[in-house]
């Protein structure tokens, strides 16, 4: 038997493969999110992405396919983006703040497969839905190294490390599902600003808020970006 993240293609060629299912994988991810996962027929994946149903098939087995490679997706990103924009970022401060600046700025990227892995995770089958819940507990584990580098430093007061990396995802994911209301509000530079002021800043110490108060002069939303840099993120997204 086959392993649970295996999925098969009568395709042989990887960059191939590849570059079909990213198109049938977007169309799928948009259907999904505006019909659901049950209503959401292969055929009309194959209308929207362009293709037969029969090409559909030399890519993907069957819709479970579909939804675990799209949720999937969204993972592989945390796990490879978050670490690469924390390479050579040196104070644990700076690391926790740029790593919500990286969670977030994926879900912004991939706003519609981030809610969609709230609402259709539970449909996978249960092999599956495990790995998706693997993987989000190692992003997890991203974070909570970056507090708790914070915590030993002395940077931040002593806190209960689990909650409060679990309401740092909450208010990543929160981008995309109320995004609606956000919007409205905030660009996406202003919302990372606001959450780290909400949820980082009360818990540390005074040597911790003078490393802040020295981050937020040198760049305007934990970005990397500079201070004063066009685009500050007050306005709407």
């Amino acid at each position: 038997m086959s392993s649970p993240e295996h999925v098969a293609s009568a395709v042989s060629d990887p960059k191939l493969v590849e570059e079909r299912r990213a198109g049938i994988l977007d169309a799928a991810v948009r259907l999904f999110a505006e019909h659901g996962y049950y209503v959401t027929t292969i055929q009309q994946i194959a209308k929207a992405s362009g293709v037969s149903i029969g090409l559909i098939y030399q890519y993907f087995g069957d819709k479970d396919d579909i939804l675990f490679l799209s949720l999937k997706r969204v993972l592989d990103r945390y796990e490879t983006e978050i670490p690469a924009r924390l390479e050579g970022v040196g104070h644990p401060v700076d690391r926790l703040c740029t790593a919500v600046w990286a969670y977030c700025a994926i879900v912004d990227e991939l706003r519609q497969a981030a809610v969609l892995t709230y609402r259709s995770t539970g449909s996978l089958r249960a092999d599956r839905r495990a790995l998706i819940q693997q993987a989000e507990l190692r992003t997890n584990r991203l974070l909570e190294g970056c507090v708790r580098e914070c915590v030993d430093g002395g940077f931040m007061r002593p806190i209960d490390e689990f909650l409060l990396v679990y309401q740092l995802v909450m208010f990543c994911h929160a981008w995309a599902l109320k995004h609606w209301a956000m919007r409205e509000r905030f660009g996406l530079a202003g919302y990372v600003s606001g959450g780290v002021a909400l949820l980082i800043e009360p818990f540390l110490t005074p040597k911790g808020k003078a490393a802040m108060t020295a981050l937020r002069r040198r760049s305007r939303d934990f970005s990397g970006a500079p201070a004063g840099a066009a685009g500050s993120g007050a306005g709407c997204g």
